[in-house]
């Protein structure tokens, strides 16, 4: 993995709670990961979502209502 140039920037506005997370602030690692699984980014999601660990569209689509 290339080193990300802007991983300092990101680490600030990085909304994961997910302590263990190895992408934590490589936006585009992260967005590659949950893609992947069906999956939205903590960084779509309110404080209080994320912290459910529910990254899935269908929760995304209900928290916009």
């Amino acid at each position: 993995m290339q080193e990300c140039l802007n991983h300092k920037k990101n680490l600030e506005m990085c909304n994961c709670t997910y302590e263990p997370c190895e992408r934590k602030g490589l936006c585009c690692e992260c967005l590659r990961y949950h893609r992947a699984m069906g999956e939205l980014p903590a960084c779509y999601f309110t404080p209080e979502v994320e912290r459910t660990y529910d990254r899935s569209l269908a929760r995304f689509l209900r928290a916009q209502r």
